[in-house]
């Protein structure tokens, strides 16, 4: 399906996001971070999940989401954001 099948202002707004993607990510992985000192059980694993798919989009290299995954400290995810935040 291709960009001709939205208007022009759908398409701004759908090249917008994609320009922002990094940002977006970024800020969720924050988010995630809040919730898995929050979470407990199934809900905790699930949201370890999301994290290594944000991770994944920020460009994360795989060795470090498995060592993070392996670890489960939100400490570290959270250490993560801020390194990758001060890169931007």
């Amino acid at each position: 399906m291709g960009m001709e099948n939205y208007t022009p202002h759908q398409q701004k707004i759908i090249k917008r996001y994609y320009q922002n993607l990094d940002g977006i990510s970024l800020q969720r992985l924050g988010e995630l971070v809040a919730d898995l000192y929050l979470a407990e059980g199934k809900k905790r694993d699930k949201l370890w999940e999301s994290a290594a798919g944000c991770m994944q989009k920020l460009g994360v290299p795989r060795q470090r989401i498995d060592h993070l995954l392996a670890q489960r400290k939100p400490e570290l995810v959270a250490n993560l954001v801020k390194e990758l935040m001060g890169k931007e």
